[in-house]
């Protein structure tokens, strides 16, 4: 069974960078998409940035040019996060779609100061 454990959260400045981690408990060799999405205080879960199995990549509009997702396509999804504004304050949570179900993690907090 394959569990998902994020890392890398934290406080930072507006403007500074942020690496978040999504390990997986074992090898997910016949993942779909791997992705990150994050849920601020009120409102809805939204998709971040996802990758597929093939490298295609996909962003929110709103992290576009400033956050970068990679995968090694086993075991980790990588979410480089560079200029960071307030409103990137969230939980993110790791997210691996395989052709019988998605697996999530319990979440990292970002929180990013003015």
């Amino acid at each position: 069974q394959v569990q998902l454990v994020e890392s890398g959260g934290g406080l930072v400045q507006a403007g500074g960078s942020l690496r978040l981690s999504c390990t997986a408990s074992i090898s997910v060799f016949n993942f779909n998409a791997m992705g990150w999405y994050r849920q601020a205080p009120g409102k809805q879960r939204e998709l971040v940035a996802s990758i597929t199995s093939g490298g295609s990549t996909n962003y929110a509009d709103s992290v576009k040019g400033r956050f970068t997702i990679s995968s090694d396509n086993v075991f980790t999804v990588l979410l480089q996060m560079a200029s960071l504004k307030p409103e990137d304050t969230a939980v993110y949570y790791c997210n691996v779609r395989t052709p019988g179900r998605d697996y999530w993690g319990r979440g990292t907090q970002v929180t990013v100061s003015s």
